[in-house]
C-alpha cells in the first residue's frame, strides 16, 4: 500500500495527486493508494482520498504502508522516519499558490543529502522515482532532541544575560 499525505496546509496540493494518478493509469503503480489529502479537493476512482484522518487510523496507515509519498512538510516526513518507511517527497511551491514560500525546497535537499528520502523535484520524473524506492534504503533517523533542548537553553540564557 502507499500512502499519500499532503499534511493539513490551507493550500491545495493537486499538482502530486495529479502525478500519482498518471502513474496508476500508465500501470506504473499497482498498489493499493491512499491519500489524506486535507484541504486539496481531489476524485479519483484509482485512490482511496480521504480530506483529513484521526492520529490513531493515521498512525496505522504509516505502520502498514510499503511507501509515502508525502509534501516535503517536516511533521510528515518524520512521522514516516520515525517507522523507517520509504518516502518520496516533493515541496510545495509559491508560484502555484501551494504555499506562501518556498521553504520546502531547502527542507527537501537537506532530507535528500543527509539520505532520508527521495526527493521529487520534478513531477516528470516521478516513475523514476517510484523505481529508485524500491531499491531505496532510508537512512535510520535518530532524533537529536536533546541536543537542540541544550542548545536552546544556552541560547535563552545568552540573551537573558544581555538583557541584564
Amino acid at each position: 500500500m502507499i500512502l499519500v499525505t499532503l499534511g493539513t496546509q490551507d493550500k491545495p496540493f493537486t499538482r502530486l495527486l495529479e502525478a500519482i494518478d498518471n502513474e496508476i493509469k500508465k500501470g506504473t503503480i499497482q498498489e493499493e493508494v491512499i491519500v489524506q489529502a486535507g484541504c486539496t479537493k481531489y476524485e479519483s476512482p484509482n485512490m482511496k482520498v480521504l480530506d483529513y484522518i484521526p492520529v490513531n487510523e493515521f498512525a496505522d496507515l504509516v505502520s502498514k504502508a510499503d511507501l509515502v509519498i508525502t509534501h516535503a512538510g517536516v511533521g510528515s516526513i518524520l512521522t514516516a522516519l520515525k517507522q523507517g518507511k520509504k518516502i518520496i517527497a516533493a515541496a510545495r511551491l509559491k508560484e502555484f499558490g501551494e504555499h506562501t514560500n518556498n521553504h520546502q525546497l531547502q527542507l527537501l535537499e537537506n532530507f535528500e543529502q543527509e539520505g532520508y528520502l527521495i526527493a521529487l523535484k520534478d513531477f516528470e520524473q516521478l516513475e523514476e522515482a517510484l523505481q529508485k524506492a524500491k531499491q531505496f534504503i532510508p537512512k535510520p533517523f535518530t532524533s537529536n532532541t536533546r541536543q537542540f533542548t541544550s542548545q536552546l537553553e544556552l541560547q535563552i540564557q545568552t540573551v537573558l544575560k544581555k538583557k541584564k
